[in-house]
């Protein structure tokens, strides 16, 4: 009998399992994610891990500094957003 909001999985010949796919859905899981499981947890937990992508960020922060050449980050966003230093 499973409870109310409860779902169940089979453990294969191989260790393997398959997510249910409300649970999929419900934590935006993709082929090829990596889950993290706490060994000190009293109970088996599983956890989308999120991997720095870091050659993204320098790409992300390389088209951010062609934005304003020679401008403070502070100096882009007054710009952006319509007021001047002496203005705040």
């Amino acid at each position: 009998m499973l409870y109310r909001g409860f779902m169940q999985a089979t453990v294969s010949s191989k260790y393997q399992i398959t997510i249910p796919a409300k649970l999929r859905k419900k934590f935006h899981l993709k082929p090829g994610m990596k889950l993290e499981f706490n060994e000190d947890a009293p109970d088996l937990r599983a956890q989308p891990r999120y991997e720095f992508d870091a050659a993204r960020m320098r790409r992300m922060l390389g088209s951010a500094e062609n934005f304003m050449p020679g401008k403070s980050g502070r100096e882009v966003l007054a710009e952006i957003r319509g007021y001047d230093e002496d203005d705040r």
